[in-house]
């Protein structure tokens, strides 16, 4: 199957691509940005199936979605997030896309969810749709603080310290000191790993 996965993150990027590759089977391309997907789509498409950030450069939230639906014939695309509402997420699959995927999704649904919406089905979370926006507890959850939780979720979407130093308020360092010691407590030794150890986990 191949895959282009269009996400400004590049720990997100990297991190799914391991775990795709890793599945075998899968052959994958990568984007930082809107016009670099359409670009990728120009050059090695057709894909199987075109993963789209909602909020990365040049999407225009739904619009950039619509826009790769059309793109040269049309492509299978889903769009994922970290923050869209389920109205959004409904929005995307009234639209057509082929999924929604959050990226919270633990590492082995994520992939199974990237296999079902390539083989042509339209795939979104149930309990995403359907739950109140509270996560589910986890043994992982009970050895970290909800300041180390929320340093964890930031690294599973990708984001840089600064950016989850924005997020909460908070300095850089900080969150160095925080990561610190969260790493610690998962037995993880780098940011990629750190996100896998929670993607895998299915923390979130």
């Amino acid at each position: 199957m191949k895959i282009l996965i269009a996400d400004d993150h590049d720990l997100l990027r990297d991190t799914l691509v391991l775990f795709l590759e890793g599945q075998g089977g899968f052959e994958t391309a990568t984007a930082a940005d809107f016009d670099a997907a359409c670009a990728s789509i120009r050059s090695d498409g057709p894909f199987d199936l075109v993963l789209l950030d909602l909020n990365m450069p040049g999407m225009n939230g739904l619009s950039g979605l619509s826009r790769a639906l059309e793109f040269d014939g049309g492509q299978r695309v889903a769009l994922m997030s970290g923050e869209a509402t389920k109205e959004i997420a409904q929005k995307a699959l009234d639209a057509g896309a082929a999924g929604f995927v959050p990226k919270t999704l633990p590492a082995k649904s994520m992939v199974n969810a990237v296999k079902f919406m390539a083989m042509g089905e339209q795939y979104a979370p149930l309990d995403f749709m359907t739950a109140d926006e509270t996560g589910p507890a986890h043994p992982l959850a009970d050895k970290l603080s909800e300041r180390e939780l929320q340093m964890l979720k930031g690294l599973t979407e990708g984001k840089s310290n600064k950016e989850i130093a924005r997020d909460f308020d908070i300095s850089e360092p900080t969150v160095k000191l925080h990561m610190k010691t969260l790493y610690r407590k998962i037995d993880a030794s780098n940011r990629t790993q750190a996100a896998m150890i929670a993607r895998e986990a299915g923390l979130f």
